[in-house]
């Protein structure tokens, strides 16, 4: 096991031939953010919001399907489609408000299997339960240490 994964820290890295491209790198997984179309106005690939997006939508369906394992209940498949929006506040005249941030996620849940109305209504619930998602609107501080 490498020192990386002993400390549990993920990599990532760009080099000046190719500044837009990033390569990110969790244990043995490598990954790629590509944003060298942004001058074009092309998704050359999948861009830092998207990972985001990624981990959210990941966690809320594995988080359903162990929930639903647990209670035993007939959850066949759990998909979530994701979007990131910012909103401009106007002129933040709200900025106290929680609701009236700069950025906004929107979930749209579908669920199968033969689920009662009970049981769709407490999985809605459950959904807005993992942890990715309270990480996310609970808001996280991310200080920055310079290495030699």
């Amino acid at each position: 096991m490498s020192l990386t994964e002993v400390e549990g820290f993920v990599t990532v890295s760009a080099e000046s031939t190719a500044p837009m491209v990033a390569k990110i790198q969790a244990g043995t997984d490598v990954m790629t953010i590509d944003e060298s179309g942004i001058a074009q106005g092309i998704k050359a690939g999948a861009d830092p919001y998207d990972y985001i997006l990624g981990a959210l939508g990941s966690c809320t369906v594995i988080t359903l399907h162990m929930y639903a394992q647990r209670k035993g209940w007939p959850l066949e498949l759990a998909e979530v489609k994701l979007r990131h929006e910012r909103i401009h506040a106007d002129d933040c005249g709200n900025c106290e408000d929680q609701d009236a941030r700069l950025s906004h996620v929107t979930k749209k849940l579908r669920l199968v299997g033969e689920l009662s109305p009970e049981q769709l209504k407490r999985l809605k619930a459950i959904s807005e339960k993992c942890p990715v998602q309270k990480t996310l609107q609970a808001g996280m501080k991310v200080s920055t240490e310079l290495l030699s």
